[in-house]
């Protein structure tokens, strides 16, 4: 029998973020927050439910997908 408790495979760690790309991060989510918040306040009398992503969460999500796109051109 072979014996598979010790596996062969190797995992990667996340490749940590560049400091130029986390100040990046920051400023794009510090613009993000007044945005989010009041395209939050309309989902909110909108939609007539705060079961919602919040501010944040959304200025985050934004953060996140704009400052990849920055750093590939």
């Amino acid at each position: 029998m072979t014996d598979v408790s010790q596996s062969t495979r190797k995992f990667r760690a996340k490749p940590r973020r560049s400091l130029e790309f986390v100040l990046f991060f920051s400023i794009i989510f510090m613009l993000a927050i007044p945005f989010a918040t009041a395209s939050w306040i309309a989902d909110v009398f909108r939609k007539k439910s705060i079961f919602i992503d919040g501010p944040l969460a959304r200025s985050r999500a934004e953060a996140d997908r704009i400052t990849p796109v920055i750093f590939s051109a």
